[in-house]
């Protein structure tokens, strides 16, 4: 299905608005965390369908989203999504994707121009083709007054200095030229490592494993806290089973880490969870710790 939404919510001094392009039923349990067991999907069925899961089908039922935030004056993008109309023909459910981020954007308010910030978590496919859009046959920055947030270390991993990733991403190399290139060679990248304070209430901070340079956004204002974690999670069942990774992370001990120590902040510090991908009606949630591990708030 597709569902085209738009979703807001204030923390503190910060307007959080969800933009969602499309959810839906995408790739099987296998395709994406293969590393979770099967019992887990059964035992929790009864709150993963349908939000997280088509158990007919075995299929993980994500979104594709961008999240902006209005704070200190400034328009912050968080990730911007597959894009439109991309060459990948080595990731079949991206090839030619017909995505309208700008035209979602419009809904909630967000023009083009009115971007100050675009944070990119890491340099995936589906987190960084709507940072440019075609014209007269080149890819030009989606967001001319912006500045990108790019992490150095997916930057050089990804980009030609790293082999575009040495094969990790079937479409690398287009997938560095169309989305993230053009921001360099405008002058609008700012490459940024361990961490980076973008205003008196949001902190990117490095996160790594899923990719090199993978990152979480922190958001802190007015005792609301919230943390918007990328790729980190693709599923709920890897907050109940935090050691399972998905199939495409680079590095399976890092990303672990990474997940464990973010997990565990999120509790003890009461911060909204806020994942790239989650479905649902507002595509975060809560986590506190129990049972050795953690639970989610208001899920059995």
């Amino acid at each position: 299905m597709t569902n085209e939404s738009v979703h807001r919510l204030v923390l503190g001094d910060v307007e959080v608005i969800r933009v969602v392009e499309w959810q839906g039923p995408f790739v099987p349990v296998s395709g994406l965390v293969a590393e979770t067991a099967g019992e887990v999907w059964k035992d929790n069925e009864d709150w993963l369908v349908p939000d997280h899961w088509e158990p007919d089908t075995d299929r993980l039922v994500i979104a594709l989203q961008t999240w902006v935030l209005r704070s200190g004056g400034r328009t912050v993008l968080v990730d911007t999504g597959v894009g439109k109309g991309r060459e990948r023909p080595g990731s079949p459910p991206f090839h030619h994707w017909q995505g309208d981020l700008l035209g979602c954007l419009a809904k909630g308010g967000v023009r083009p121009q009115d971007v100050d910030v675009v944070v990119n978590t890491h340099l995936h496919i589906d987190h960084v083709g709507g940072n440019t859009v075609e014209a007269d046959g080149e890819w030009i920055p989606a967001f001319a007054n912006a500045q990108y947030l790019i992490p150095a270390a997916d930057d050089v991993h990804f980009g030609p200095d790293g082999g575009y990733g040495n094969g990790s991403q079937a479409d690398g190399l287009l997938i560095y030229e169309d989305s993230v290139a053009p921001i360099h060679r405008a002058g609008q990248a700012v490459r940024w490592d361990g961490s980076h304070r973008i205003d008196e209430h949001l902190t990117l901070e490095s996160a790594p494993g899923h990719t090199p340079g993978s990152s979480v956004l922190r958001l802190d204002s007015g005792g609301d806290r919230a943390v918007f974690v990328g790729d980190l999670l693709h599923s709920p069942v890897q907050i109940l089973q935090p050691c399972c990774n998905s199939n495409a992370c680079l590095d399976s001990e890092q990303a672990v880490a990474s997940r464990l120590r973010v997990l565990r902040r999120a509790a003890d510090q009461r911060e909204l969870l806020v994942p790239a991908h989650f479905a649902g009606a507002t595509g975060a949630v809560e986590v506190r710790r129990g049972g050795g591990g953690f639970t989610l708030v208001g899920r059995s």
